[in-house]
């Protein structure tokens, strides 16, 4: 979706960024709140102040949040009531000195984050050189924080989904079960179809049957077209004849389906090679998009994940699943920060449009509004 689409969809960024907000309230409070020691989150703020006796005396109404929201869907998230399953307010602790033990507890909680141990160190010897001589307090560090984490973003390569018009694109989907790949597919296949692109499956998970099963669901789902060959035949083969389908046809979009099985089994990794192989030999000078799909709550199983992967199939962008439920998220740091490999596209719920391009300042700004 390109900026003038974006422009004329006026609750796009909005339904995006409560989508976010509503998704990264675990990561705020592993990332931000637990490390600098504050409220979890801006309710338990009201509450604490409401228990002061200042003017609020109540939860903000339902109609209220979804007013400063702009998005209905998420008032229930954005806007909680207290009760017996929502967390007391805690008091503000004062402002600590940042001293060693002070920098020591922060690259801890960092890395329990999901940041990764290399990026949370470098953050940390960062702050300990701008902090020096400047009598910085605890309180300075969230706005630090805020920059260290757009700047780490902002390093890792073109975040945008790359698609060339006059040319067939190729997606290859790399990931093990469990992490939401199929389902990434589908998505991925309404979004292009939406958009008006003749998309082309090429279901090469012949491995498991059920696999290919599932993806005929969401390419009917989705109404686009799929190639597959029968159950057990050669990966290679169902991309072979995918690509030569796509070029008689004229598809605009071929995304590849692969075997999912654990990324520490060799035959798998040499059944992907061979797909590359294929694609390099048959698709030569074709634009590709190697995506690895990654579940969020995985951790730093992820970031190995990743190491894997890209030794047998050089990545070109992470498709990060599952960021609605229980994820910390700071995997998202750690991947283009040691891998230097780019978040491109991220699952923020189950609806056919919820895979959402990812934006460097809107998910830091989930994450610190």
């Amino acid at each position: 979706m390109d900026e003038e689409d974006k422009k004329e969809k006026p609750g796009f960024w909005g339904s995006t960024l409560s989508k976010l907000k509503s998704a990264l309230k675990r990561t705020r409070h592993e990332v931000v709140d637990d490390v600098l020691d504050r409220e979890s989150s801006d309710e338990t703020e009201e509450s604490a102040d409401a228990n002061a006796g200042e003017a609020h005396s109540a939860a903000p109404t339902a109609e209220a949040a979804q007013s400063a929201s702009g998005s209905s869907q998420n008032v229930s998230t954005l806007s909680k009531p207290q009760s017996a399953n929502f967390p007391p307010a805690r008091a503000k602790s004062p402002p600590r000195a940042i001293d060693s033990d002070y920098l020591d507890e922060l690259e801890e909680k960092l890395i329990k984050a999901d940041i990764g141990v290399k990026t949370a160190e470098s953050m940390v010897e960062h702050l300990r050189k701008e902090a020096k001589g400047k009598n910085w307090m605890s309180d300075d560090v969230e706005d630090f924080l805020k920059n260290e984490f757009a700047k780490t973003l902002k390093q890792a390569p073109q975040h945008k989904l790359q698609y060339k018009d006059g040319k067939l694109n190729l997606y290859l989907i790399v990931g093990v079960n469990g992490t939401g790949k199929t389902t990434s597919i589908g998505k991925l296949c309404y979004r292009f179809r939406s958009e008006g692109k003749k998309v082309l499956v090429a279901a090469a998970d012949t491995f498991r049957a059920a696999a290919e099963s599932q993806l005929e669901i969401w390419a009917e789902r989705a109404q686009v077209d799929i190639c597959r060959l029968p159950d057990g035949s050669d990966p290679g083969a169902v991309v072979f004849q995918a690509l030569n389908k796509a070029k008689e046809e004229n598809y605009d979009v071929i995304i590849i389906d692969t075997a999912g099985r654990l990324h520490n089994k060799t035959n798998l990794m040499a059944e992907l090679g061979k797909i590359r192989n294929v694609i390099e030999k048959h698709g030569k000078g074709l634009p590709l998009e190697a995506l690895l799909v990654l579940d969020a709550s995985t951790g730093q199983n992820g970031m190995k994940q990743a190491e894997v992967f890209t030794e047998v199939c050089p990545l070109t962008g992470v498709i990060l699943t599952k960021l609605d439920g229980t994820a910390k998220g700071g995997i998202v740091f750690g991947i283009s920060s040691e891998l230097n490999i780019p978040v491109k596209l991220i699952g923020l719920g189950e609806k056919m449009d919820d895979l959402r391009d990812f934006e460097p300042e809107l998910f830091v700004e989930a994450l610190f509004g």
